[in-house]
């Protein structure tokens, strides 16, 4: 899932998106309200998590905004305003979710999985396949045939945009963009490790390979 936070305390947007990012997750952060709605406008996002006191533009606004602009995106919201008309003013202002403070990491990872299950039912894939290779977004399993195959984080985010993308060429720089959000050097050869590790797993062993590189172009999966 791709996800964006808008959380105007450092620690907490800093804490929430690393732990999304350690369970295989693209996190994006924003510090304000007006910052929050140019990103959720502009980019594709899986679930929005909006703390509802924002400097600039509070949630309620922010969220009232992006539903009048047509942007539907799942939303939770995370308050220390906890009350019950708390909850129901949020709810009326089109976020689908409320999580008072504290909460756990385990149950806001639990609730963002169903907000996505519930947008995967109106036409969001979930479930990812090639030949006989399988990826889940949601239980986070890969197989091939009857073997499951155990993908490290960054592996996964790798393979599922790969596989997003079917028959298409994936170049480095979409690569870079959607899978490490340019947090490294893009001189390095991360991304050649990464692709070598990923077809160690999924390929070998099997007869018919399913990621090529496209010479001078960038990678490709395909059953064919």
């Amino acid at each position: 899932m791709r996800l964006l936070i808008v959380e105007d305390d450092r620690d907490a947007a800093d804490y929430i998106a690393r732990a999304f990012r350690e369970v295989g997750h693209i996190a994006d952060q924003a510090a304000d309200g007006e910052e929050g709605f140019a990103l959720a406008a502009d980019r594709a996002y899986d679930v929005l998590i909006v703390d509802r006191m924002l400097p600039k533009k509070d949630g309620l606004s922010l969220i009232g905004e992006l539903r009048a602009k047509g942007i539907e995106t799942p939303i939770l919201i995370l308050s220390a305003l906890g009350q019950v008309d708390d909850r129901v003013k949020g709810l009326r202002a089109g976020g689908d979710d409320y999580l008072p403070k504290p909460y756990s990491f385990s149950e806001l990872l639990a609730r963002v999985e169903v907000l996505a299950r519930r947008r995967g039912g109106c036409g969001e894939e979930t479930v990812y396949r090639v030949g006989d290779l399988e990826l889940d977004r949601l239980s986070h399993r890969v197989s091939r045939g009857k073997d499951e195959i155990v993908l490290q984080p960054r592996e996964f985010r790798l393979l599922e945009y790969l596989m997003k993308h079917a028959g298409q060429v994936v170049t480095r720089t979409m690569l870079l963009e959607n899978v490490w959000d340019y947090h490294f050097d893009p001189q390095t050869n991360v991304i050649d490790v990464h692709i070598s590790r990923l077809r160690s797993k999924i390929d070998k062993g099997f007869a018919q390979p399913l990621l090529h590189t496209i010479r001078g172009a960038g990678y490709m999966i395909r059953d064919k």
